[in-house]
């Protein structure tokens, strides 16, 4: 009995030792980045390698707020994330909810033609997306950030599959008692939905909150920009020098919004794709 629990607890003791050398692995570059960012130019160029917490933190992190801008332009990724996020919950659940309690003329190859537009990358569709939203005259301005990414056909998709599992006998039961299409919507589907919605909340934030490319072609002052290209201005260019502390807290603020979203609705991320697994 002894011999068996020694081995037991060797293999468990080996198992945590193993995941946790690998969980170091994977977050040594946001370790080595968080150390970096409160170092002052000296200390990260010192010889041997500095590996532990410097003496600059304040000004390494107030320098890329303010003198860089990147509070503002957080302001302006946290207002464009919030709005695209909630209104493409709101159509996605809305397109969905039509296409599992509607029938109508040529209801399934709509739902194709949608699921269609996720074989397009967004580089194909960026040119002719430009065009159109300079003939709106909507250039350099949040419509053009926020309106192009409404619709989410991965949204689309995942709430009809939800809804497609509900019971028939809760369909039924609503329309004996008289529930209306819209009052069914929000008063049972959506409450029944929150791990769908935490689920989809957290890939859209996090996927609006790393846009980098349309935001570079199509939004021009500074003030409009989001947090992603102020990263980039953090990064001199020719002449001017590049104080790589200020640019390891720039990364390390812009990291905290997507992870606290993360931390918030985790539970409801792991849970709505268990979906599948539990019904």
């Amino acid at each position: 009995m002894n011999k068996y629990l020694i081995k037991k607890w060797t293999k468990v003791v080996l198992t945590h030792l193993i995941l946790l050398t690998m969980m170091l692995i994977v977050a040594s570059p946001l370790l080595f980045a968080i150390i970096k960012s409160t170092q002052s130019m000296g200390e990260i160029f010192s010889y041997p390698p500095k590996l532990s917490f410097g003496s600059a933190t304040f000004n390494n992190y107030k320098k890329a707020l303010l003198d860089y801008n990147l509070a503002r332009l957080m302001l302006n990724s946290c207002y464009i994330a919030i709005v695209i996020t909630t209104l493409k919950i709101v159509f996605s659940i809305l397109g969905a909810f039509a296409f599992v309690f509607f029938n109508f003329k040529y209801k399934k190859l709509l739902f194709w033609l949608i699921l269609i537009t996720l074989m397009l990358p967004i580089p194909v569709r960026i040119i002719p997306l430009f065009e159109f939203m300079k003939q709106l005259n909507w250039g350099d301005s949040f419509l053009a950030l926020t309106v192009p990414f409404l619709a989410s056909a991965t949204g689309t998709f995942l709430f009809r599959q939800y809804f497609m599992s509900f019971p028939e006998s809760i369909v039924e039961a609503a329309k004996v008692d008289g529930v209306g299409p819209l009052r069914f919507l929000f008063q049972i589907l959506v409450p029944m939905s929150l791990n769908t919605i935490g689920a989809l909340a957290v890939i859209e934030l996090i996927y609006v909150w790393n846009q980098y490319l349309w935001p570079l072609i199509i939004i021009t002052s500074n003030q409009k920009q989001v947090v992603q290209i102020g990263l980039k201005s953090l990064i001199g260019t020719g002449d001017q020098g590049t104080d790589w502390a200020v640019v390891m807290a720039g990364a390390v603020i812009t990291l905290l919004p997507p992870l606290i979203v993360f931390i918030l609705l985790q539970e409801q991320f792991m849970n709505g794709f268990a979906l599948s697994e539990n019904k």
